[in-house]
């Protein structure tokens, strides 16, 4: 029963992304780079995969390690979150660095270890914030850090620290009301901008 309650938690993580990405082809035309959101939402949806795919070699017990599948999480989730931070964003030179930014997040990766990677997470979701409040001035956008960033590290750290398995099966759901929050964003301002 818990297993299917962890695997049902870590589908909808990756399902639900990847669908929001299809739903936004061709959409959201005010936004300056808005081919670039559909990408976003699905590079968080491979992100999701790939965490499962590394759990496969673990028996679905949450290990803090580094592997492929690993890295392919953390690689996904930096370009996803700098793909939706860069759609907003009209300055080439502002663009390049955000870009620039996920890639030390990726190499950094191998070349130091997952602690350098995430320092350099916390500065694109940083970056992410503030390109989306300048652009939508959306209240709603407090929910990310919240849910996104506060409640997911909590609930990594309390698993992390006792082992208990429950608190994997809160981390996907938490990432996931991220994920809405920003499709809702996006939905709120279009109808601002029509």
């Amino acid at each position: 029963m818990f297993f299917s309650i962890l695997l049902l938690a870590h589908l909808q993580a990756a399902i639900i992304p990847i669908l929001l990405g299809i739903k936004s082809f061709k959409k959201f035309k005010h936004i300056c780079n808005n081919e670039l959101i559909p990408f976003g939402f699905i590079f968080l949806g491979l992100a999701s995969i790939s965490e499962m795919i590394d759990h496969t070699q673990t028996s679905w017990i949450y290990v803090d390690r580094s592997s492929l599948f690993n890295w392919l999480f953390y690689s996904f989730l930096s370009l996803g979150l700098t793909c939706l931070s860069i759609s907003v964003i009209k300055n080439k030179f502002i663009q390049k660095t955000n870009f620039c930014i996920s890639l030390c997040s990726i190499i950094s990766y191998f070349l130091f270890d997952k602690t350098i990677a995430l320092l350099f997470q916390v500065i694109i979701s940083i970056l992410l914030i503030i390109n989306w409040q300048r652009a939508f001035k959306d209240w709603l956008i407090i929910l990310y850090p919240i849910f996104g960033i506060f409640f997911t590290t909590f609930f990594g750290t309390r698993l992390s620290l006792s082992g208990d398995q429950f608190w994997h099966v809160l981390i996907g759901p938490s990432g996931t009301i991220s994920v809405l929050t920003f499709y809702l964003i996006l939905k709120r301002s279009n109808k601002n901008f029509t």
